[in-house]
């Protein structure tokens, strides 16, 4: 049986879960971490600084893969890292988040958090000079290519720190449109 890209590349062995949720009131404000959240379509997490912008835009919310944290730890000449301290909204263990993001423009992915949310990925989250600060000289460079992904709310609603989050397609006749590319 022969399978190509576009089926493989939609295929997620499990599922995933929600590990924690952040927030940032303010853009350079302390990062606080909550057990749940409203996702606000098209906006963001209620009570983050992204979300009482205006309306629209690609990086809505930010994931950080829960499993990237030992290798940031590592990297930066740390024993562990402190999830909040890299500023991500979402860290999800357990799915490959740089999977989830479509590879075919007529084939967009979506993922599912819990009962309601729905996000489109739609890029990668580098890190900013601000991990300088956070985790020492070489937080930078310890960050790159480990940073997460940005993402819009397609569909909002309540998100809770054990969530399940699933990847798959958007459907026949959904109207994601990539504004990453």
């Amino acid at each position: 049986m022969t399978v190509n890209l576009r089926e493989l590349s939609s295929r997620f062995p499990h599922t995933g879960r929600i590990e924690g949720i952040y927030v940032r009131p303010t853009r350079r404000g302390e990062t606080r971490r909550l057990e749940q959240a409203l996702a606000i379509t098209d906006r963001g997490l209620q009570d983050d600084h992204i979300a009482a912008r205006s309306k629209g835009g690609k990086r809505q919310i930010t994931l950080l893969q829960a499993e990237h944290l030992p290798v940031i730890a590592s990297l930066a000449g740390m024993a562990c890292v402190d999830p909040a301290l890299l500023r991500r909204n979402l860290v999800i263990a357990g799915l490959n988040l740089m999977a989830a993001r479509s590879l075919f423009n007529d084939t967009p992915l979506v993922l599912c958090l819990g009962d309601e949310v729905k996000l489109s990925l739609t890029g990668s989250c580098d890190p900013c000079s601000r991990m300088e600060d956070m985790l020492g000289p070489g937080g930078y460079n310890a960050m790159r290519g480990h940073g997460g992904v940005t993402a819009r709310v397609l569909n909002g609603g309540v998100l809770r720190v054990g969530d399940a989050v699933r990847c798959m397609p958007a459907g026949p006749g959904s109207h994601i449109v990539d504004i990453s590319r």
